[in-house]
């Protein structure tokens, strides 16, 4: 029998948490979580992470991994992903991908070539040299040598464009070549399944998530980060919730215009989730109206995945 991994997708505030676990209570499954934020320790509230009765009641897998200031990269997910996966289907379980990285789940689905070293002076370098003359001067200097992957990339998507000048320094060649040799040797496959709101909906679940975040105490949340010693500089901190918390807590807005920033930054997110999802013509998508239509959108998957 071909073994299957199913992939919930969908952007924030759409139901991926609680349709993962109704489908694992159904299949036997256990949930590998795609979701950059969730990895770290105490980013509780504003990650929306799976209650401690969810986590309870379903195996969960890069949830709470890491601590605020170590550092985790999307190649890394992917094997370990893949390990996890292959360690589920060994118990007789069926593995599920939940969550709404994009590049995560790319990632695993797909594979993220990194099998070239890194060269942190040359990266460095890169870096200054954007900082003083702006993301479109790397963007054409990489069309200088590798015209192909720049049609694939935006000048603001600059980490892409460093990455790609960093492969052809150290090889000579595009990196696009390195990807074409790149392969996997997995014996499962995947399907995708995405949830879709109508944006008026989608945007209202929004503002009463951020409302119940405030509510549930998330500024006492980031305030006990802090408080750890954790340098709100860190990338993980700079997540949408926390971002804008710390700048109240350094008396530069207001809490009111902080929560007003959150959802904004929130809503933009979503929408950047959406688009990027939209491009995988291989998700099958399930609207969604209520919460409740879940439980029928699961059966539907179940038996579309079971067929």
């Amino acid at each position: 029998m071909e073994r299957k991994v199913i992939c919930i997708v969908g952007s924030t505030c759409s139901g991926k948490t609680s349709l993962g676990i109704l489908l694992a209570e159904k299949l036997n499954g256990e949930i590998i979580s795609a979701d950059s934020r969730q990895i770290y320790k105490y980013l509780n509230i504003g990650t929306a992470k799976p209650s401690a009765l969810e986590l309870k009641a379903v195996k969960h897998y890069f949830i709470n991994k890491l601590f605020p200031r170590q550092d985790f990269n999307v190649s890394k997910f992917e094997w370990d992903a893949l390990k996890i996966i292959q360690k589920i289907f060994d118990k007789g379980k069926q593995p599920i991908v939940v969550g709404g990285s994009g590049l995560y789940l790319k990632a695993v689905v797909d594979g993220i070539f990194a099998t070239v070293d890194t060269d942190e002076d040359y990266r460095k370098e890169l870096i200054e040299l954007k900082e003083k003359y702006g993301n479109d001067y790397l963007y054409e200097e990489l069309k200088k040598n590798d015209a192909l992957s720049t049609e694939k990339m935006q000048p603001s998507n600059w980490k892409r464009i460093i990455r790609a000048l960093e492969v052809y320094r150290l090889t000579g060649q595009p990196i696009g070549v390195h990807q074409k040799k790149y392969e996997r040797m997995i014996n499962f496959n995947f399907v995708q399944y995405g949830l879709k709101w109508e944006r008026e909906y989608l945007y209202k679940n929004i503002e009463n998530r951020v409302d119940q975040m405030i509510e549930n105490g998330l500024v006492e949340e980031v305030k006990k980060i802090l408080k750890k010693g954790y340098d709100k500089k860190l990338n993980s901190l700079n997540t949408v919730g926390y971002k804008e918390i710390i700048s109240c807590l350094d008396n530069e807005i207001t809490l009111d215009r902080a929560i007003e920033l959150i959802k904004r930054n929130t809503r933009r997110y979503a929408k950047r989730q959406m688009t990027w999802f939209r491009k995988d013509e291989r998700i099958k998508w399930f609207d969604v109206e209520t919460s409740a239509d879940l439980e029928t959108i699961s059966e539907k998957i179940l038996a579309n995945f079971l067929n």
